[in-house]
């Protein structure tokens, strides 16, 4: 069997099945967003490597050297060569050969990722890699001549399509692409600044702007990528002859009725015993795939870009940049994640951190010429694989075709009633004439009938009538005066008892509305009393309180007190035990005579410095050496007491502190000893407090020329160069700042080495030497701002030419206010004069300029920007060609 470029063997052989799909649980327990049931899936970013074949060109450049990728494909796993002895291996969630074929890409790639758009989620493809490795090839590939070569955007519309319904499911389609950090249709040329809108609660990305097209078949959808792809930019390079220029975006939103189907009332038969109340409303499921062909990564040198493609790669790479940026931060768990850096990342926010399954698929090439490219995009997807997104389902209920089912079903219904109900009248007509037939045939028979017997009940009862008459008039004569006595009786009985009852009644009434009156009074006579009781308790206890109150304020005071009192006693405290450690450490006078003077001057130093208040006058250092005399603390610094040594320039560093002290300092040769000092001493703490010194002398323009002609600078540069201490780096760029201020020291700074010795002192990062490097900047930026508005200036900016540009750009929008600020005035200045212009928009500060226009807090270098920008030709011109207003 033939063995491929790195051993393994040619064709197709892999497995059909792959690990690449993360593992969900089943539909049935997961916890979806609809109402009342929030839940996620946690999801990590899948990564797959793609190796891309040796094209004619690299057959013929490297054909003498062995390829810098190997890969092992059953293990998963990639070994990058340093060298011919040693090489590094990865480890992805699959490895593609050169010889693996479209499908099985779409399958390990994407397909898990259309299963999950299909099942409510979102989804994310994205190809990734040098320009020129097939990141185009493997997603956009139409197939319209080779089927197979169908890619990964093609492929999972066809898999969409063949899973949904088209009655009831609707698919549409947008298609974008960001060139130059503005988003432009696909579909529209025209629509060629699309903004991104963001939900404020759920943070969702949306772009209202672009064409929505719904599509019905694949036919249509090829023909809508066609459309794209003729509206994509792109230009020949040195690695591709049809090098992508922007980066291409794909967004398909997939509208799924789950429940539609399996509640059908397009039967005629569907009118059960149950009916409407077995009926569960429908869920729709809301899914969106996102296919991004991202623009290939590119070194200028080797694709030879120039011009405007040169700025395009700029674009491209900034883009790309700030996404591995926020998947560095992702892969570290970082709390701040720069999404908003790039309107690229701002697309994908979803796709790396967000409720997206995302699959990525680095592509790369086999020439060891293109090994650092290739090593850069393999760590690219070690740290993708790092982030893990929260999967979240889209469902909701379908209250709408739900509402439309029922009107159907009630409309069915009706019909059926009003069938049934007409049925019903037909057979109650026909039985009712039926009865009618019945009742007047029984009506007939019964009337003879009737005739009949009333004929002989009327015969009967005429014989029963007389006999009962002739009773009747016996019985009435014997006893008619019996029973009229009796019934008087009766009556006359029946009276009293009546009249008893009610009586009674009457009684036991007045009893009950009595007793309910004296329990009326009772109860408002106990509410009296109690109140009367309440008073008096609630006086005492606002009486309790209040003196408990004032208690608690006695107390207070006298802790007060207590606490002055401890405070004096350990002031008292200190400085006894300040005067009993200098009464041991300074001996008697009388003892040593006159013995050396810098003893003496350090003793009244710290005699005068740490004198109790309750002695008298305590005197500042500004009139000490009124007291003991400038000349012997100058000549302290000499001394071979290193601790005397320290005080001396301490003092020395506090009176230069003051200006009406700084000229006697420099007369009486401070300023050399102190330089001297920066030259001879490597102790930390002196060179500190030495440039902190020259630092307030600085202050004075006299003294500035009088630091320079001795030699200042190069002293400072070196003690800039040697110090670690951030402290001493503060003093060191407080000095050089304000020699940057002088417009006569310009070229002589520069010359000897302060610029450089500026920008070297942002090693230490420390907040405070950032802050006074960028005043240095800013003072020397307006120096040569004024000198070339005066005509004295000619050229490129010195700041520029030493290579602070790059270093002005980034730190523009420092998040310290005062770095920031003296940056943006930097920036404006170096602004101002039209021949640095070219630099500052090749270095980045164009964009800079333009949000200092727009967002600086001060709004006279706010102003400063917009005037600067709206007065340069150049830069008029490179806004116009980005279409960015002022």
């Amino acid at each position: 069997m033939a063995s491929g470029r790195n051993g393994f063997p040619r064709g197709p052989n892999l497995r059909n099945s792959s690990s690449f799909k993360s593992k969900l649980p089943p539909s049935s327990t997961v916890r979806r967003s609809i109402p009342g049931a929030l839940g996620a899936v946690s999801g990590r970013v899948r990564v797959a490597v793609r190796l891309r074949p040796q094209n004619a060109e690299e057959l013929e450049a490297d054909a003498d050297f062995a390829d810098c990728v190997e890969l092992q494909p059953e293990l998963k796993r990639l070994k990058l060569r340093k060298n011919n002895w040693d090489s590094d291996t990865y480890e992805f969630d699959e490895v593609l050969t050169e010889y693996a074929s479209q499908k099985r890409v779409y399958e390990v790639v994407a397909k898990p990722v259309v299963e999950s758009v299909l099942e409510g989620y979102n989804g994310t493809v994205m190809a990734y890699g040098q320009t020129g490795t097939g990141k185009t090839y493997t997603l956009g590939r139409l197939g319209d001549e080779d089927t197979s070569a169908r890619g990964i955007m093609v492929r999972s519309l066809e898999d969409i399509f063949s899973n949904i319904s088209q009655e009831t499911d609707t698919v549409t389609v947008s298609y974008l692409q960001l060139y130059m950090e503005t988003i432009q249709d696909l579909l529209n040329p025209a629509n060629d600044n699309i903004s991104i809108v963001e939900d404020q609660k759920t943070g969702d990305v949306s772009l209202p702007g672009a064409t929505v097209v719904e599509i019905r078949d694949q036919q249509s959808f090829v023909e809508l990528l066609r459309i794209g792809e003729a509206h994509r930019f792109a230009a020949n390079t040195k690695l591709n002859t049809e090098s992508s220029r922007s980066h291409a975006i794909l967004m398909v939103q997939v509208r799924r009725s789950v429940l539609g189907r399996e509640n059908d009332f397009t039967s005629e038969h569907d009118v059960s015993s149950n009916g409407v109340n077995n009926f569960k409303p429908p869920i729709i499921r809301k899914g969106k795939l996102v296919v991004v062909d991202l623009a290939g990564s590119e070194r200028i040198h080797k694709s030879g870009s120039e011009g405007h493609m040169l700025e395009e790669a700029k674009s491209i790479n900034l883009s790309l940049s700030a996404l591995g940026k926020c998947i560095n931060a992702l892969a570290e768990n970082s709390a701040h994640v720069p999404v908003r850096d790039s309107k690229l990342t701002r697309l994908l926010k979803d796709s790396f951190g967000g409720t997206s399954r995302t699959s990525l698929v680095i592509t790369i090439g086999p020439s060891p010429r293109h090994r650092a490219e290739t090593a850069s995009t393999i760590l690219f997807g070690q740290r993708a694989m790092k982030v893990e997104n929260m999967l979240k389902i889209k469902e909701e209920f379908d209250y709408k075709s739900l509402s439309k089912r029922l009107e159907i079903q009630i409309e069915k219904l009706t019909a059926e009633n009003e069938r049934l109900q007409k049925a019903c009248e037909d057979e109650v007509e026909r039985i009712k004439l039926e009865a009618q037939k019945q009742i007047s045939e029984a009506e007939r028979d019964c009337a003879e009938a009737l005739k009949e017997e009333k004929m002989k009940c009327q015969m009967d009862y005429m014989e029963s009538i007389k006999q009962l008459e002739e009773k009747w008039m016996l019985n009435q004569t014997k006893h008619a005066s019996n029973g009229f006595i009796g019934t008087s009786h009766a009556a006359e009985g029946g009276m009293p008892s009546g009249n008893d009852e009610v009586s009674e009644l009457k009684k036991l009434l007045q009893n009950e509305v009595q007793q309910r009156k004296a329990a009326e009074l009772e109860i408002k006579n106990l509410k009296d009393c109690l109140l009367k009781s309440m008073k008096p308790e609630l006086a005492g206890g606002n009486a309790d309180i209040f003196n408990l109150q004032k208690m608690l304020e006695e107390e207070s005071q006298q802790r007060k007190k207590l606490e002055e009192e401890v405070i004096v006693l350990r002031h008292q405290l200190s400085q006894l035990t300040l005067e009993a450690s200098q009464t041991t450490s300074c001996p008697d006078r009388s003892r040593t005579g006159n013995g050396f003077v810098g003893l003496d001057s350090v003793s009244s130093l710290r005699h005068l410095q740490f004198k109790d208040a309750s002695d008298g006058e305590r005197p500042s250092i500004s009139n000490l050496h009124e007291k003991v005399g400038l000349h012997k603390i100058l000549s302290l610094l000499e001394s071979d007491d290193p601790n005397v040594r320290i005080h001396a320039v301490k003092v020395v560093a506090n009176l230069a502190a003051e200006e009406a002290n700084q000229a006697k300092i420099v007369e009486a040769g401070g300023l050399s000893s102190l330089l001297m000092l920066l030259r001879s001493y490597e102790d930390e703490t002196i060179r500190r407090i030495a440039a902190g010194a020259v630092a307030n002398l600085a202050m004075n323009e006299f003294n500035q020329e009088l630091i320079m002609a001795q030699g200042g600078i190069c002293l400072l540069a070196m003690t800039a160069s040697d110090a670690e201490d951030p402290q001493t780096l503060r003093m060191v760029a407080g000095a050089v700042a304000n020699l940057c201020g002088n417009d006569k020291l310009q070229t002589r700074l520069r010359s000897e080495g302060g610029i450089k010795a500026l920008l070297g002192m942002v090693r230490s990062r420390h907040p405070d030497v950032l802050s006074q490097v960028a005043r240095g900047i800013a003072n020397f930026a307006k120096c040569e701002s004024r000198a070339a508005t005066q005509g004295t200036k000619h050229g490129r900016s010195l700041l520029i030419e030493d290579g602070a540009l790059p270093w002005i750009v980034q730190n523009a929008n420092n998040e310290a206010s005062l770095i920031r600020r003296h940056v943006e005035l930097a920036l404006c200045h170096l602004a101002q004069h039209e021949v640095n212009a070219n630099d500052l928009i090749s270095g980045g500060a164009l964009w800079e300029l333009v949000r200092i226009s727009r967002d600086c807090s001060r709004d006279d270098i706010r102003a400063l920007a917009c005037r600067t920008l709206t007065s340069s030709p150049t830069f008029v011109a490179e806004l116009r060609r980005l279409r960015i207003e002022v």
